[in-house]
C-alpha cells in the first residue's frame, strides 16, 4: 500500500515531500511551525495577516503602539478614512518577519508566505504590493495568493527581480476562479507554479457561499485537473480542506495531485501560535460545536467554533491601532454593525453585535476560533493526561504521521 512518502512534489528543479502546511493567521502558522516543515523536506507557510502586530509580538517592535499614537485623536470618529498604514513601516515589518524566518531555515524544504487580498488596509492595491514585494526582498521561497481572486497581483510583481525566480501560487475553490486568474495574468507571461484547491471543509474563510455543503473537494480537483490537461498546462494541484489522515492524502496523490495542504491537525501542536488553552478547546470540540457563519467583515463565510468569545462581542472598532479590513474609502462592515447597535441602545456601556465581528482585534487576541470541519476528530489524535487535558503534539510527529501512515491509521503520541 502506498503512502505519502512514495510521492514527491516537483517545483522547478526541486523535489519536496508533498506536504504543505497552510498559512493560518494571525500568527497561528508561526515561524516555528514553518521551520519544522522545511526541515523535514516539505513546505511551511507563515502568514502576512497583521504582520506589524506579529512583529510586535515576536520581535519587540512597536508598530501598533506608534500607529495608535498617531491616530488616537480619531478613535471616537466613525469615519476611518484618515487611518492609513505607513507603507515604509509595513515593508519594514514584513521584511523583519520574513528575514527572521528565512535565516532560521534549515533542511531541504521551503518556506512560503500566505498573502491575503482581503487585507485591504485602507489602500488595497498599494498595501498588497508592498507586502508581496517586501517578502520577495527578504528572501521568501514563495508566495501563496489567498483570500481573493488576485486578478492583478502578478502585475504588481512583474518588474521585481525575483518575479520569475520565487515560487508563486494561488488558492482557488473553483475552476472558474482559476480560469479568471490565468486569463488576467496572461500578459505577464507567467503561470502559477502551483494551485492550492481549497474545498468546502477547510478552516477559516471559505471560497463558497452558505451552500458550501453542496460541494466536494475531489470533484473540484478532478474538474480543474481535466481543464489543465485540455489546455496542456503542467501546474501541480494541491488539494486542501478535510484531509485528515495520511491515507486521505495518498488518495489525492494517487489521483494525480502534486501535494496536499494541511492545517487542522497542526493547530494542536506545540509550534502552533494558538494559546494552549485554546488548543484544548479544539481538542474538546464535538461536531455540533462547529459552524459556518457570516460574521466576517470580508463578506466570506467563515468556519469556527461556535463558543468563540468573539461571537456577539461588541468591542469598539480598533481601526486606529489595526485597521486591516478598512476598504479604500475607510469603511468596514463591522464599524457599520457596531454603530447601528450603539445607536439602538443609547447609554449602554457594552453592546452585543451578532452579525459581524471586529476581525482584527478578535484574531489578534485569539478570541475567534477558526477551524476546519474535522476539528472534532482531533481528540482521536492524542491522549488525555492525568489532569484531564489532551497532550499537545509536536509538529514533527503530525508531519511524519501524514508522511508514513497507511490504512487510515493515526499514530498517537507517546504517553507522558
Amino acid at each position: 500500500m502506498k503512502r505519502v512518502d512514495d510521492f514527491r512534489l516537483k517545483l522547478g528543479t526541486q523535489e519536496l515531500v508533498p506536504i504543505m502546511i497552510g498559512g493560518m493567521g494571525v500568527d497561528i502558522s508561526t515561524t516555528a511551525l514553518s521551520l519544522v516543515a522545511a526541515r523535514l523536506g516539505g513546505i511551511g507557510h507563515i502568514s502576512d495577516a497583521m504582520v506589524p502586530t506579529v512583529s510586535d509580538r515576536r520581535y519587540n517592535t512597536k508598530y501598533v503602539k506608534d500607529k495608535l499614537k498617531l491616530y488616537k485623536y480619531n478613535v471616537a470618529n466613525s469615519d476611518k478614512a484618515v487611518v492609513q498604514f505607513d507603507l515604509g513601516l509595513l515593508a519594514e515589518a514584513t521584511e523583519h518577519h520574513v528575514r527572521h524566518s528565512m535565516e532560521a531555515k534549515r533542511g531541504p524544504g521551503m518556506i512560503f508566505i500566505n498573502c491575503m487580498e482581503k487585507l485591504t488596509m485602507n489602500a488595497p492595491k498599494e498595501t498588497l504590493r508592498v507586502r508581496m514585494r517586501s517578502a520577495l526582498d527578504a528572501g521568501i521561497d514563495g508566495i501563496t495568493l489567498a483570500a481573493g481572486l488576485h486578478l492583478g497581483s502578478f502585475g504588481l510583481l512583474e518588474d521585481h527581480p525575483r518575479f520569475r525566480d520565487a515560487k508563486l501560487g494561488i488558492i482557488v475553490s473553483s475552476l472558474r476562479a482559476l480560469q479568471l486568474f490565468v486569463k488576467k495574468s496572461a500578459r505577464t507571461n507567467r503561470l502559477p507554479d502551483y494551485v492550492v484547491v481549497e474545498g468546502p471543509l477547510a478552516g477559516g474563510h471559505l471560497g463558497f457561499g452558505m451552500d458550501w455543503a453542496q460541494y466536494d473537494l475531489a470533484t473540484i480537483v478532478a474538474e480543474i485537473q481535466a481543464w489543465l490537461v485540455a489546455e496542456k498546462l503542467d501546474i501541480p494541484l494541491i488539494p486542501a480542506g478535510g484531509i485528515f489522515t495520511g491515507s486521505d492524502a495518498t488518495r489525492f496523490l494517487e489521483n494525480g495531485a502534486g501535494a496536499v495542504q494541511l492545517a487542522t491537525r497542526f493547530t494542536v501542536t506545540h509550534e502552533c501560535g494558538l494559546p494552549d488553552d485554546v488548543k484544548q478547546e479544539y481538542f474538546k470540540a464535538s461536531e455540533s460545536d462547529i459552524e459556518v457563519n457570516g460574521i466576517s467583515p470580508t463578506g466570506y463565510p467563515m468556519r469556527m467554533l461556535k463558543n468563540s468569545p468573539a461571537i456577539g462581542d461588541g468591542i469598539r472598532p480598533n481601526c486606529e491601532a489595526y485597521g486591516y479590513l478598512l476598504d479604500a474609502t475607510g469603511n468596514c462592515q463591522y464599524i457599520q454593525a457596531y454603530n447601528r447597535e450603539v445607536a439602538a441602545h443609547p447609554g449602554e456601556k457594552k453592546v452585543k453585535v451578532w452579525d459581524k465581528t471586529c476581525l482584527c482585534t478578535q484574531m489578534r487576541n485569539f478570541e475567534l476560533w477558526t477551524c476546519g470541519q474535522y476539528t472534532y476528530r482531533l481528540k482521536d489524535t492524542s491522549r488525555v493526561d492525568a489532569s484531564g487535558s489532551y497532550q499537545l503534539l509536536s509538529a514533527e510527529h503530525v508531519f511524519q504521521d501524514y508522511q508514513f501512515s497507511t490504512d487510515d491509521k493515526i499514530a498517537l503520541p507517546e504517553a507522558t
